[in-house]
C-alpha cells in the first residue's frame, strides 16, 4: 500500500523497503520469508515472535515505540503538508484547519502537536488520506515525504501540491526487545550495505536519489 517503499507488482511483492530487507538477509546468509501485515499491527507482531522483525515506511507513535527495539536507521524522511494549491501548506497554516493522516503513526503525534490545528482525522492508509484530502473533507494531508512524493507523481491532475516538512525522521527496521545478538548482527549487515554503496543503490533506483541518513 505504500509505493514506492512496498508494493505488488501482479502478485510480486516489491519496493524499497522489500530490496532493503532481503539486502540485509543476504548479507546475514539467513533466508527471508515474507508475511504482509496491517501498518498498526506490526509492532504486536513483532511483541507476540510472529515476525522476526518488521520493516514499514511510516513512524510508529510513541507509545507503540515503547515496545520493540530499533536497529540502526537505514534512511531519513519525515512528515510532510499537502494540499490543494490554495490550502493550507505551512504548520501555521493549518490553524483552525483539519488534517487527514494514517492511524497509529508518528505523522498523528506530530500533526497534533501543531498549533492552532483543528482537528485530526484518521484514516487506515494513505490512499484513504489522500482521497479525503481530494473530497475536500479534509483541508491537508500529513504523511511521509516520498510517499507523497510519489502519490502525487501518480496523480498529477489531482490539484494537490506538497507544502512545508513538519519534521525529519529517521527510519529503522524494529524487532522484539532484548534481541542484541541479532540486532548487533543486523546493524553490521546495515553498516557494511552502507559502507559498499549498496543501500544508495537501492534509494536511487527507487528514488533517483539517496535517502540514507547522511
Amino acid at each position: 500500500q505504500y509505493a514506492p517503499f512496498n508494493y505488488y507488482e501482479g502478485t510480486k511483492l516489491t519496493g524499497y523497503e522489500v530490496d532493503v530487507a532481503e539486502a540485509v538477509a543476504k548479507q546475514l546468509g539467513l533466508k527471508l520469508e515474507w508475511r504482509t501485515a496491517p501498518f498498526d499491527a506490526q509492532v504486536a507482531a513483532v511483541g507476540q515472535d510472529r515476525f522476526d522483525f518488521a520493516i514499514a515506511s511510516h513512524g510508529h507513535t510513541e507509545e507503540r515505540a515503547k515496545a520493540v527495539d530499533f536497529a540502526a536507521p537505514h534512511y531519513c524522511s519525515g512528515a510532510q503538508i499537502a494540499a490543494k494549491q490554495n490550502g493550507p501548506l505551512t504548520a501555521a497554516a493549518l490553524k483552525g484547519k483539519t488534517a487527514g493522516v494514517q492511524i497509529a503513526t508518528s505523522y498523528y503525534d506530530a500533526a497534533k502537536k501543531i498549533e492552532g490545528i483543528k482537528d485530526v482525522k484518521t484514516y487506515k492508509a494513505d490512499p484513504e488520506a489522500f482521497a479525503a484530502l481530494k473530497a475536500k473533507k479534509v483541508d491537508a494531508w500529513i504523511s511521509d515525504k516520498f510517499t507523497i512524493m510519489e502519490t502525487l507523481n501518480k496523480n498529477t491532475d489531482s490539484g494537490v501540491v506538497t507544502g512545508e516538512q513538519v519534521f525529519v525522521e529517521k527510519v529503522s527496521l524494529i524487532m522484539r526487545k532484548n534481541n542484541k545478538e541479532f540486532m548487533d548482527k543486523v546493524n553490521q549487515a546495515l553498516a557494511d550495505l552502507t559502507a559498499d554503496g549498496t543501500l544508495a543503490k537501492i534509494s536511487d533506483k527507487y528514488f533517483k536519489t539517496d535517502i540514507t541518513c547522511k
